[in-house]
């Protein structure tokens, strides 16, 4: 790994994600020599705001890997637009180009559709084909890691190959806010308006982030009216609906209610399954049977945590040369365990179990050997051994006072059916889904 490269990843752990994807990610190594390392940067706002505003990270990550670098030089990527955001030194008349902003990895072709995110998807393709036309706005929200930031991109990407010369803007928030900033300072307004408000398609991330910022809200509102005044596409994501977020003004909040509002829903097992399917075949690995299962289930709703977490088992699999099995993804992603640790308590299982099977709680501890009641019993007991670090006589005790032999046997049983019954993996997921 080359030393921007290690800085990336130190840095990367201090910043937050947006920052991250804002200003960091697409940079690039370019040389190092005499004590000068070279990093390329897409634009004049990112070289900016890492020798002014990250410089203080760099120096303490240079220092705590003790690499031979004294000082670090920006320089613009070859071959990249040559107006790739709004930048210090523009002039009048001069253009600009969203390409570098798009992440060639966010396509249609590559997202993977499910009931979770069907109609989401459904309306970025609209958009995508009749920008203007079908819905605008169209706002896009759900959960952290749902897929939001894929589809902003997916459709400018579309839009930029079947629209040539239509002008399309993507930025995130917080970017809209620290440009705002920074043109506020410079005294150049004018140029920040004509970059914004000449877009044929406006493209925003995580319009959550302006929230209590009323000044930047009063710039978007005015921003918005613009564009859709003159017609032009406005597509927004947010965590949360409209209504949903605290410190949105009700002027902003009312005109995002205007067009389509879709939510994106956490993934069910057959997404996921699907999700793990899609990247590890681009990754050209074969992820067995059982492994994939284990993933699905243990990560509960976020789609960032997923692909995260195959992106780590593929890394250490790389790594030490290890084939990927079922216990070596236990070990390797030992974490995902403790993290449903934290939340999870034998009693919220009990509950989640009955509730999906109509029953009462109670009826969990009866001393009955009938199928109705024993089958969700081995379920439940199942989940406190793999969701809790209950010994299993603890959760025998919690079961009306079972033999521990009798929760391993549960526990053995139900681990050998999910081999080869994908209904009581989606039960399974069901239920952990619910557990609160």
């Amino acid at each position: 790994m080359n030393a921007w490269d290690q800085i990336k990843q130190h840095l990367e752990s201090k910043v937050s994600v947006e920052a991250y994807q804002n200003w960091i990610l697409r940079t690039g190594f370019l040389g190092q020599e005499n004590g000068v390392l070279r990093v390329s940067v897409p634009d004049h706002v990112t070289k900016d705001w890492l020798e002014q505003d990250y410089a203080a990270h760099i120096r303490v990550a240079v220092s705590n890997m003790a690499l031979p670098i004294e000082s670090v030089a920006y320089e613009l990527a070859s071959g990249q637009p040559r107006y790739t955001a709004l930048r210090h030194d523009a002039q009048d008349g001069e253009e600009f180009s969203p390409a570098s902003q798009l992440n060639p990895k966010f396509s249609f072709e590559n997202f993977v559709v499910g009931s979770c995110n069907q109609f989401a998807h459904a309306a970025a393709q609209a958009v995508a084909a009749t920008p203007s036309r079908s819905y605008n706005p169209l706002f896009i929200y759900g959960g952290v890691g749902m897929g939001k930031t894929h589809l902003l991109h997916a459709i400018g990407r579309a839009l930029l190959r079947n629209y040539a010369t239509m002008r399309i803007v993507y930025t995130s928030s917080e970017r809209f806010m620290n440009e705002m900033i920074s043109c506020i300072k410079t005294d150049r307004m004018p140029l920040f308006h004509r970059h914004y408000r000449s877009a044929d398609v406006l493209l925003i991330d995580d319009i959550q982030i302006l929230a209590g910022k009323e000044r930047t809200q009063e710039e978007f509102f005015h921003t918005f009216n613009e564009l859709y005044d003159h017609q032009k596409q406005i597509v927004v994501s947010s965590d949360s609906a409209p209504k949903s977020t605290p410190g949105l003004v009700e002027r902003l909040r009312s005109r995002f209610e205007w067009g389509l509002m879709v939510d994106i829903q956490p993934p069910d097992l057959e997404t996921k399954m699907a999700i793990l399917d899609k990247k590890s075949e681009s990754e050209g690995v074969d992820l067995p049977e059982d492994v994939r299962v284990f993933i699905a289930t243990k990560t509960r709703n976020n789609v960032r945590e997923l692909e995260g977490a195959l992106v780590k088992l593929l890394a250490y699999s790389s790594v030490t040369g290890a084939r990927i099995n079922l216990p070596m993804a236990q070990q390797v992603l030992k974490h995902l365990n403790q993290n449903q640790e934290k939340r999870m308590s034998i009693d919220s299982i009990v509950r989640a179990t009955a509730e999906h099977f109509q029953m009462q709680p109670s009826q969990l501890k009866q001393k009955s050997n009938e199928r109705k009641i024993t089958y969700p019993r081995q379920i439940a007991m199942y989940l406190a051994k793999e969701l809790t670090r209950s010994s299993l006589p603890e959760i025998g005790r919690a079961f009306g006072g079972k033999h521990h032999t009798t929760v391993l046997h549960s526990v053995q049983k139900i681990d050998h059916l999910r081999a080869h019954d994908q209904d009581l993996n989606r039960t399974i997921h069901t239920i952990t889904d619910a557990i609160r």
